[in-house]
C-alpha cells in the first residue's frame, strides 16, 4: 500500500486501486496548521519590526502636523532623536516638512497613511 500525505487534501481519505500500481491511500498531511489561512496584520508589531519602535511611534503621533519639540514632549524621545528619525522618515517618503514661521511642521504622507492602515 502506498501512503500519500498531501497539503492539498481536504478532510477524509481518498483511495485509488489501479493494477499494476499498488493500492494508494491519500490523506491530509499533519502540520499544515494555518498554511491556507489568510495572514493579516493585527497590530503595529509588523511595522515596528520594519521601521523600529521610535519611527513607528512618531508616525502614529503625526495624526496632525507637529514640530520636533511637540513630538519630543509627547513621545519622550529626545529632540535630537526625534529630528534624526524624522529625517530618515522624510528621506523614505513617509513624512513631509513645511515651514510655518520659525517652526517646521512635519506631517504624514499618503504612503505613511497606507502603511499604518495596513497595520490596523
Amino acid at each position: 500500500m502506498l501512503l500519500i500525505p498531501s497539503a492539498f487534501k481536504g478532510p477524509g481519505l481518498s483511495t485509488r486501486v489501479a493494477p499494476p500500481d499498488p493500492p494508494q491511500l491519500a490523506y491530509r498531511a499533519r502540520g499544515n496548521g494555518t498554511l491556507w489561512e489568510r495572514h493579516t496584520v493585527t497590530s503595529t508589531a509588523a511595522i515596528v519590526a520594519v521601521l523600529g519602535r521610535a519611527r513607528t511611534l512618531l508616525l502614529t503621533e503625526l495624526e496632525t502636523p507637529a514640530t520636533t519639540t511637540e513630538l519630543a514632549h509627547r513621545t519622550g524621545i529626545s529632540k535630537a532623536g526625534v529630528s534624526q528619525n524624522l529625517t530618515a522618515l522624510r528621506n523614505a517618503g513617509f513624512v513631509t516638512a513645511h515651514r510655518a514661521g520659525r517652526s517646521v511642521l512635519y506631517a504624514r504622507t499618503s504612503v505613511a497613511e497606507s502603511v499604518l492602515a495596513a497595520g490596523q
